[in-house]
């Protein structure tokens, strides 16, 4: 006799911890981050915004922002198509324009710096679709969210319950 488990409900892992909360601890540290991400963005189209944050997040094995930026990214008419390909958009570049590919290129060399550096023909292929203050802004996003990923995981905030909008950056 077999049993029909097409109906259980799935047994999945136990919540961790967060190891503790830097936001309350550090308040003018996080005032700062908060700060300085608004100035990061200003001017940059949100949705790039979205992606190059997600992308950064899912290198960086930060479950807690690719669950934020996801959701924003859903909130503000990012499609789930091109959030699902997003890991891979390498290979499935027709999803994204290529001053989106330039970003995310950029995104992955500064996010990794496999090689010490960020290549000079990464660069130049971002410079070519972001004029200088949208290039130096576009960094400056990269580190931030580099940066919030580092505190995310770090102090291992829980991913999935965010609510769009919920924070400012």
């Amino acid at each position: 006799m077999t049993t029909d488990t097409s109906t259980a409900t799935p047994q999945y892992a136990h919540e961790h911890t967060p190891r503790l909360e830097w936001a309350k601890l550090v308040p003018d540290v996080y005032k700062a981050m908060i700060t300085l991400d608004a100035a990061a963005k200003k001017g940059l189209d949100p949705l790039l915004v979205e992606l190059v944050k997600i992308r950064a997040s899912q290198i960086n094995h930060c479950a807690f922002c690719v669950d934020m930026h996801s959701k924003d990214a859903l909130a503000a008419g990012e499609t789930v198509e091109r959030i699902v390909q997003l890991s891979a958009w390498d290979e499935s570049r027709h999803f994204y324009t290529e001053q989106e590919a330039a970003a995310l290129e950029l995104t992955e060399a500064v996010t990794v710096l496999t090689d010490g550096f960020v290549p000079d023909e990464v660069y130049a292929r971002a410079a070519e679709h972001f004029g200088e203050p949208e290039l130096a802004r576009l960094i400056a996003l990269i580190n931030t969210i580099n940066a919030w990923n580092r505190f995310a995981v770090t102090t291992r905030m829980v991913a999935g319950h965010y609510t769009p909008g919920a924070f400012a950056h």
